[in-house]
């Protein structure tokens, strides 16, 4: 009888824990990534990271897990020395990677989707370390070593698919247009700032920047439109602060992103007033301001914009709210900006947050706040090109 009750106590717990655990259902490589795929959405702080070294190793334990048959145990890339996934434990799954040299990676969870896990593998993987280095250890002579070769030897590749591809991003405002001013502080030298970090967070992923300024300088209208058809650019992104009336400076924050067209939101239309009042000084006539605004109509890439601004404000969020509290959400919202009128490509124009605001002025313009906001911009922008390169079949 007690062998009975032993068995069933048994095959109640295997029951028990099976039921409660998730299945990993797939494992892949997609963009550079490995790519863990469960049946549900898992907790992302129960699993359990560490480092290994001799060979360097990445070993990543998840519990309350079971592995799927169709997942196989190795998987190859160009990048790493092996990737195996194993049933570790009867309710942990262990993943290594395992490369020639330690790199540095951060962890993340698909806005889109949280049965997802995404682990970045190394950008560059030297074969020639396979080979044994048997030969003899007399010191090398000196010599000449062209810049070719130099950059030959680099651990570090730009990936090569991106390396034709522009970006223009605006600085807003500039020279005796300081834009909105709050504590003291300009908006014209903020937005530069940001867009600076944003240069050099698209360069790390590959593109060619063009930055419409990089001094205290003003812009006129046509500088500022044309320049992305004229460069030939895949999108085109002009960046400022927002701002409101000093009673209420405590009420008004959030990050808010704006692609081309007419609006009857009057939210919309009173930000794009105040950052049109600049630009329009070209434009005295009531004739030519006229043309300006029924050349918004005829956008045609009003959809794509609208892509562009929605992958953007989405991955800016993603990044100031796993640092910061309180971060509001202005969403994504259609309005009449003529900075944005003329380009014949994607276009938006995002609001960084109100300099009106004491408190969040003071996260703008610290320079770890800016970081992740001109990094929510790099990567939104690469997801939309990744994104409408898949829709045309590139």
């Amino acid at each position: 009888m007690k062998k009975i009750f032993a068995f069933l106590f048994i095959c109640l717990y295997t029951v028990i824990v099976y039921a409660s655990s998730q299945v990993l259902q797939k494992v892949s490589i997609k963009n550079g990534d490995l790519q863990l795929v469960f049946d549900r959405d898992y907790d992302k702080k129960a699993i359990r990271y560490f480092p290994l070294a001799n060979p360097p190793r990445k070993v990543f334990d998840i519990p309350h897990t079971i592995l799927s048959k169709n997942v196989k145990g190795r998987l190859s890339s160009s990048k790493c020395k092996s990737i195996r996934v194993s049933q570790y434990k009867k309710n942990t799954v262990r993943v290594v990677i395992e490369t020639t040299e330690p790199y540095k990676c951060r962890t993340y969870r698909p806005l889109v989707d949280s049965s997802i896990y995404c682990i970045p593998l190394p950008r560059y993987y030297n074969s020639s370390s396979k080979v044994s280095n048997k030969k003899s250890k007399k010191p090398l002579k000196h010599k000449k070593v062209s810049k070719a070769k130099k950059q030959k030897t680099n651990s570090y590749i730009i990936p090569t698919r991106y390396t034709k591809d522009l970006i223009v991003i605006d600085p807003g405002h500039g020279g005796h247009d300081s834009g909105a001013i709050g504590g003291g502080k300009m908006e014209k030298h903020l937005v530069l700032m940001i867009a600076k970090k944003v240069e050099k967070e698209l360069k790390k992923l590959g593109y060619r920047v063009y930055l419409t300024r990089r001094k205290d300088v003003f812009l006129k209208l046509s500088q500022r439109t044309k320049v992305a058809d004229r460069k030939k650019a895949k999108v085109f992104v002009s960046i400022h602060a927002n701002s409101v009336p000093k009673k209420h400076s405590h009420l008004a924050h959030g990050i808010e992103t704006y692609f081309l067209q007419k609006t009857r939101d009057a939210k919309s239309q009173r930000i794009a007033i105040r950052e049109n009042a600049a630009v329009l000084k070209g434009a005295k006539s009531s004739l030519s301001k006229k043309v300006i605004i029924d050349s918004v109509l005829n956008g045609p890439k009003i959809v794509q914009s609208n892509k562009l601004a929605i992958d953007v404000q989405r991955h800016m969020m993603y990044y100031l709210k796993q640092h910061y509290r309180g971060v509001k959400n202005g969403g994504v919202r259609p309005a009449p900006f003529y900075v944005l009128v003329g380009a014949s490509r994607p276009s938006i124009l995002v609001e960084v947050g109100y300099i009106s605001n004491p408190k969040e002025r003071r996260r703008l313009f610290t320079s770890k706040y800016q970081d992740y906001i001109a990094k929510g911009i790099a990567k939104g922008i690469d997801s939309y090109l990744k994104n409408r390169k898949k829709e045309l079949d590139l």
